[in-house]
């Protein structure tokens, strides 16, 4: 069983994607996180915006980054949107994500290109959204509770210029797929975005197996 949740970044979908793997006791893996160890190895390399850099960062990545504290610095996160539109980026860690997917058990992986891109025949694809704004402040609450000094004003105009990037890139954009359920998670608290997200995967999960 694979089972894709894509999504804009602030939407909940690598929280939701957590509860998703432990409801069904399966792997999860946020490949969201992936792209912030590329950018995190390409800041350490030199300039991510240069293809070359962000390609050699990709390609000697170290998984232990995954790890580190400075993961989901701002400086990272606006770095990971640049390095993943570098189609050789997106290359290296295809066959990585994939391998994850097909995994004995099943898996769940969250991201903006698994339902398109790198599991296309996931047994269930979800698309969670949400307004720039509901975004925003989600991701200053998070900041602030991490002990970092963020002002929403910025992190909305940094979300904005973020989804820009993604929907717009040449290499994988951040598009629902066609058969995709897609579920505006705006109004919502984490639970009933997660009741609203299983029982669309089971109701999904039944028909495929009529």
């Amino acid at each position: 069983m694979i089972i894709a949740i894509d999504g804009p970044a602030g939407a909940g979908k690598s929280t939701i994607a957590r509860r998703i793997a432990q409801h069904f006791g399966i792997a999860h893996l946020d490949t969201g996180s992936l792209y912030r160890a590329v950018a995190l190895k390409a800041l350490a390399l030199g300039d991510p915006g240069d293809p070359a850099v962000a390609e050699a960062a990709a390609r000697a990545l170290d998984l232990s980054l995954l790890e580190d504290r400075h993961l989901r610095d701002e400086t990272v996160t606006a770095a990971a949107s640049v390095v993943a539109a570098v189609p050789a980026v997106r290359d290296a860690l295809l066959d990585f994500q994939r391998d994850f997917a097909h995994r004995a058990g099943g898996a769940v992986l969250d991201g903006r290109d698994i339902g398109t891109v790198v599991c296309p025949d996931a047994d269930a694809k979800l698309f969670l959204t949400a307004t720039p704004e509901a975004r925003a402040g989600r991701r200053t609450k998070e900041l602030q509770a991490a002990g970092a000094g963020s002002i929403y004003q910025r992190v909305l105009a940094d979300m904005k210029a973020r989804d820009a990037r993604d929907s717009v890139r040449q290499a994988a954009p951040l598009v629902p797929a066609d058969d995709a359920i897609v579920i505006d998670t705006s109004p919502l608290d984490a639970d009933a975005v997660f009741n609203a997200t299983l029982a669309a995967i089971t109701d999904k999960l039944a028909v495929t197996k009529r």
